[in-house]
């Protein structure tokens, strides 16, 4: 980012569903980034959004938060509500939603995304100070001095439960899609493994001849046990190199699967582990992708599942 930090607000990047919630007309929607109505999904945040005065609109995060705790739940709680078109009291007691608020787009009817983003900020606050409700709160944000202190600040994000730091200029009005030069997403460093490619499978598009989308395991009591697919992160050259390889190499067919003989290392990075019972590992990675092929590695010297077992939440 360029100029004074003062020029800028600073507010954690939340691991959750990104959300439109809309109050007109005698009733409260919950619509989602890709333009699907959440009606009946999330009844709690519907409630808390009728308290809201009528004609208001919030652009926000919609996370799994339990009220007593200081940090989020992992995104797979929240997963367990979106998949549940009406959750019972066990769910909703399980894993509760919270909205955490950080933009307002409207109030009392007033369209106010021409506004300069510190005063449509302003105008948030003041309405959600009236609503004190716990459901619907704003995304606090991170007071630093200077830009040295903001690098030193985003190091406790993973602790925090996020991805690390939105910066947004302060002057900016809203724009809808992919923001470019006033809003900057400024994410964690990732977890990093070694892991041992184990299975492959064709990839789509211009790749669809091609083997480009791999899963990956890691040692566990003496046997590679798999956990996470990824399909990027690798050049136009090695993916040719590794999928004659493939071809040359494969033990098994599963329908479009293939499996491997095990002997190639992967280095995989990834923002977050959460613990999982539909996974066999007992656990899921988010956004894992390749970083680089380790053929420097022995399998031998990959790492073992209890590495990523001590970094779930």
């Amino acid at each position: 980012c360029h100029g004074a930090v003062d020029d800028w607000l600073l507010e954690w990047k939340w691991d959750g569903i990104r959300l439109q919630l809309i109050r007109r007309a005698g009733e409260a929607a919950l619509w989602s980034r890709g333009e699907e109505r959440l009606d009946g999904r999330f009844p709690e945040i519907e409630h808390a959004a009728m308290q809201l005065p009528d004609g208001t609109v919030i652009d926000g995060e919609l996370l799994a938060w339990q009220a007593e705790q200081p940090v989020p739940m992992p995104f797979t709680a929240l997963q367990t509500r979106i998949q549940r078109l009406k959750p019972g009291p066990k769910t909703l007691t399980a894993a509760p939603a919270r909205v955490v608020a950080y933009d307002l787009l409207e109030l009392a009817g007033e369209d106010l995304r021409e506004r300069p983003l510190r005063e449509r900020r302003a105008l948030l606050e003041g309405v959600l100070a009236t609503l004190a409700d716990p459901r619907i709160v704003a995304s606090p944000l991170v007071q630093v001095s200077d830009w040295q202190a903001a690098a030193q600040v985003r190091v406790e994000a993973r602790e925090r439960g996020v991805e690390g730091l939105m910066l947004k200029r302060a002057s900016s009005v809203y724009q809808s899609g992919r923001r470019r030069g006033d809003w900057w997403k400024w994410k964690i460093d990732p977890l990093t493994i070694d892991a041992v490619l184990l299975y492959a499978q064709a990839g789509h598009g211009r790749r669809s001849t091609l083997y480009t989308d791999y899963t990956f395991g890691l040692w566990h009591e003496g046997q590679l046990v798999p956990i996470a697919k990824a399909y990027s992160g690798l050049d136009d050259k090695e993916i040719l190199q590794l999928d004659r390889w493939i071809r040359a190499n494969t033990t098994e067919r599963f329908g479009p699967v293939r499996a491997v003989t095990a002997h190639h290392v992967f280095e995989l990075g990834f923002e977050a582990v959460n613990r999982s019972a539909r996974h066999k590992s007992g656990i899921a990675v988010r956004f894992p992708r390749i970083l680089r092929w380790r053929q420097d590695k022995p399998m031998a010297e990959a790492d073992h599942l209890s590495t990523l077992q001590a970094l779930a939440r």
